[in-house]
């Protein structure tokens, strides 16, 4: 297996650093200071506890060792980061660190912090694409190629009914996404069996900028799942135009031809779609991700290890794969001419 060597070729720096260890620890401290804050305004806690675990925050260094350890003790990180924490405080202020709230509770409000970001660059991507396709409308559109079903010669189209193709499901996908963004970045706050709702939520979703959920949605995933669909969706679209790039740039075709196409070590003369092949295989990789996320789905009662463990092993892998596609596919469609064809 060679997936180490090449997997810059589905590699997003930009999710990459949203979802390295570094960001999830970063976002869990957070979430534990706007806590704090919430609390304290709330009455829960003292304006002197606040005081010490802000001042913590700015200082707090973790024991990536114990950490680690940590993780495979108790199946997550939060523990071993909560005892780390208490353990940096005055004593007298322990106690108010971390108060009627959960493991789940930091875990899932860490990954809804980072995928606010994720979401507007899966915004700003598809815009990207949209006006490169409107670009190619306005150079090619009134062009005639040879239109094919079932991989046979069927009737003329014009480049602009292809086009056509590309455009109307990503505006689709773009709607889809508004829609979904104010069920998905929501705070996680159902303390220790999924019903906890203290007083402060309120202003916890204000200090972290996150909306608040009906209920707690510890064993309710079911918008992650409607993400992760959603991924799959953006992704096997950009995948058809990968597929169809491919299919025309063929030399018996010839509608497509890409400039700075991939070489070959043993055969000089060609020029590989390299980047339309990867959008197929990105595409068909969310394809399959995605029914391990509906797997994921299964709970059991008020909270579950395995498929909560289940998602994290997935749905970054998913949310990388697809802003790759996004990029690369503008790349691609920057790098396409199309042709009359043979």
């Amino acid at each position: 297996m060679t997936r180490a060597l090449h997997e810059a070729l589905w590699r997003d720096e930009e999710i990459s650093r949203l979802f390295s260890a570094e960001a999830e620890i970063a976002a869990m401290l957070d979430y534990e200071v706007a806590l704090a804050k919430a609390q304290a305004e709330s009455g829960l806690i003292t304006p002197d506890a606040l005081s010490a675990i802000g001042r913590l925050r700015a200082s707090f260094v973790v024991d990536r060792d114990k950490l680690l350890s940590g993780i495979k003790r108790d199946g997550m990180a939060v523990p071993e980061l909560v005892r780390q924490l208490r353990d940096a405080l005055p004593e007298s202020h322990r106690d108010a660190l971390h108060l009627r709230s959960t493991s789940q509770d930091v875990i899932d409000t860490a990954l809804t912090l980072r995928l606010k970001p994720v979401l507007a660059l899966y915004e700003t991507r598809l815009d990207t694409i949209l006006a490169a396709i409107d670009r190619l409308d306005g150079q090619y559109g009134a062009l005639t190629q040879m239109g094919r079903t079932r991989m046979q010669r069927a009737l003329p189209v014009r480049v602009s009914d292809r086009l056509a193709t590309w455009r109307t499901p990503l505006n689709r996908h773009l709607a889809r996404l508004a829609a979904l963004a104010p069920h998905l970045l929501v705070l996680q706050t159902g303390g220790p069996v999924g019903i906890d709702r203290g007083p402060w939520v309120e202003a916890l979703g204000r200090e972290l900028g996150l909306g608040i959920a009906p209920e707690g949605w510890q064993t309710a995933r079911d918008n992650l799942a409607e993400f992760a669909s959603w991924l799959s969706l953006v992704s096997g679209t950009l995948g058809k135009i990968g597929q169809d790039i491919a299919l025309m740039a063929q030399n018996e075709i010839g509608e497509v031809k890409i400039e700075g196409a991939g070489t070959s070590s043993a055969m000089h003369h060609k020029q590989n779609p390299v980047q339309a092949e990867l959008l197929v295989a990105m595409a068909r990789y969310n394809a399959t991700q995605v029914s391990g996320i509906h797997h994921a789905l299964i709970h059991e009662q008020e909270r579950s290890g395995a498929a909560w463990a289940l998602e994290w092993m997935i749905l970054p892998g998913m949310i990388e794969t697809t802003a790759a596609a996004l990029a690369m596919t503008a790349d691609l469609l920057g790098r396409i001419r199309f042709q009359a064809g043979k």
